[in-house]
């Protein structure tokens, strides 16, 4: 838009001012901003004095049509992006250097140039948005990118600690503020289904708070698209409701496998021992839940191989080739389980016309090692396959 003789004639009477107006925007105006005094000097008397004043001549520019560059403001947006500058503080000194602009504008105007000025402000306030959009939007970049990278640094910490690459005690855990006992997650996720990127990190985030809720402080949590490991820091039991409110934030099925860790030093082995707690309740058909060490005991210890491995397996060598006793002993065992420990339902009615003959299966065959030790149904299931299923 062309000026008149008389506006441009205006502004061009600013010129010599500019100098003086970028210091007073930096020491006296941007003062009464909240937070703007708690800036280091330097600051306010070369980069925040430098802006304004390259501010003032970007719009003694535009008044005579050259053209102009929103470069330094970018630059400085990122800076004060980088620093913490709060970004309403960054763009309150944007706008009050507008202001602070006008009133030097009406000032400097004569009687008679009332039409001139109007000119003016049309032009200084078409050309803020521009301004404060670049401001903003490379702020917001630059915080983002910021703290992608402050995730996955601490994202690496997290599974380098959980993994073992991390030893204890090593300074950049000292950003986890794990110190003292833990508790250790294992989570997942039943029936994922196949989602873009970004319908996945939106129901990990949903998961993340509902964790954090669940413990009243932020987790350290590794979550993948079918579940992940958590650390909790500090000594706690979990909910007993977790598992029904992260599957509340997802809208899946989540079991939850809890192991204790007395110190950093421990969580490694504790975050092993929740991952194959969760697999074998898997692998052993239990429900979605909340499941610690004595859930699967029987389980976890069949599943490895040590030194009374081969003692099992003898104890088992009457019932490997007699499938019909396998079942015959669930059944019995599911009597034995009080109803709080009953995972599955109870398969006695498919019996309950012959309990003769499974009293004389199960007698002849006592000497089985589930029986004996007062060991669940589930251990019989994993027994009968002599943990073949769990490997």
């Amino acid at each position: 838009m062309a000026l008149s003789f008389e506006a441009r004639s205006l502004a061009a009477r600013c010129e010599p001012r500019v100098n003086e107006l970028a210091r007073r925007m930096a020491r006296e105006s941007f003062e009464e901003l909240p937070g703007y005094a708690e800036l280091p000097d330097d600051v306010k008397d070369l980069e925040i004095a430098a802006t304004a004043r390259h501010g003032v001549r970007l719009f003694l520019r535009r008044v005579t049509d050259q053209p102009g560059s929103h470069r330094l403001f970018r630059d400085r947006a990122a800076q004060r992006a980088e620093e913490g500058m709060p970004l309403h503080l960054l763009l309150r000194t944007h706008a009050l250097g507008v202001y602070v602009l006008w009133q030097t504008l009406r000032d400097v105007a004569r009687p008679g140039e009332e039409a001139a000025l109007v000119e003016l402000v049309d032009v200084l306030l078409q050309s803020h948005p521009a301004v404060v959009g670049a401001v903003a939007e490379t702020y917001l970049d630059e915080r983002s990118a910021l703290e992608a990278e402050q995730r996955a640094q601490r994202g690496s910490l997290i599974r380098g600690l959980l993994d073992g690459m991390v030893p204890p005690g090593h300074v950049l855990l000292d950003q986890l503020r794990l110190a003292g006992p833990s508790l250790v997650l294992a989570v997942g996720f039943d029936g994922a289904p196949a989602e873009g990127p970004v319908a996945v990190r939106r129901r990990l985030r949903r998961v993340q708070t509902a964790l954090d809720h669940a413990f009243d402080l932020e987790v350290l949590a590794l979550l993948e698209a079918d579940g992940g490991r958590v650390i909790v820091p500090k000594e706690c039991l979990p909910p007993e409701d977790l598992p029904r409110r992260l599957s509340k934030a997802c809208d899946l099925p989540v079991r939850v496998a809890a192991v204790d860790a007395a110190g950093p030093g421990a969580v490694t082995d504790a975050a092993r021992t929740a991952t194959e707690i969760l697999r074998i309740t898997r692998a052993c058909g239990m429900p979605p839940g909340l499941h610690r060490m004595d859930d699967v005991l029987l389980e976890y210890h069949l599943s490895r191989r040590n030194e009374s491995s081969h003692l099992i397996s003898a104890l088992l060598d009457p019932v490997a080739d007699r499938p019909e006793l396998l079942e015959t002993l669930r059944t019995h065992l599911g009597h034995q389980q009080t109803e709080g420990d009953r995972r599955r339902p109870r398969s006695a009615p498919q019996h309950r016309r012959q309990p003769p003959r499974q009293d004389r299966r199960t007698h002849r065959h006592r000497p089985v090692g589930p029986p004996r030790h007062g060991f669940g149904h589930r251990g019989a299931a994993a027994a009968g396959g002599r943990g073949g299923s769990l490997r």
